[in-house]
């Protein structure tokens, strides 16, 4: 159990949080279009936890409406991506695996947005995978969402 609290924060120190609980949650790769143009990555590390128990402790994060139904948080100064989250007030908040001072925090426990899985990326593949939308429910959730993504 980590005594918390779980601190991060971008490259160049302009911004830093912390995560008011002793352990992340949900902490996951997304395979999806929309995460890796986010990060300029095959995939975007996530780990989250309430909206309530994320402080942002040194400056803030600029926010970019990615899409109709979320914002991501990144370090105006030197890019650094930093959240995840969707704009319902019972959502969750997730920050970068990598933006955290100790990531090993965060090993990831499900794969998520699959059907954009690169083909020549392997890893983890003893890890739970999941499609986006591959519940009637989550389909409906992402029905009518807008991507702001150029």
């Amino acid at each position: 159990m980590n005594p918390g609290p779980i601190t991060g924060g971008c490259q160049c120190g302009a911004v830093r949080y912390a995560l008011h609980v002793d352990a992340v949650e949900k902490p996951h790769v997304c395979h999806c279009r929309m995460c890796q143009r986010a990060t300029g990555g095959v995939f975007a590390a996530l780990a989250g936890c309430a909206k309530k128990n994320l402080e942002w402790t040194k400056g803030a994060p600029a926010l970019f409406q990615s899409s109709s139904l979320a914002k991501r948080g990144y370090c105006r100064d030197c890019g650094t991506p930093l959240s995840f989250a969707y704009d319902l007030p019972e959502a969750r908040v997730y920050v970068t695996i990598g933006s955290l001072d100790d990531p090993e925090l965060a090993a990831i426990e499900i794969q998520y947005g699959v059907e954009s899985k690169l083909s020549w990326v392997e890893f983890c593949e003893d890890v739970e995978q999941k499609r986006t939308g591959g519940t009637p429910e989550e389909a409906q959730f992402f029905a009518d969402m807008k991507s702001n993504q150029g």
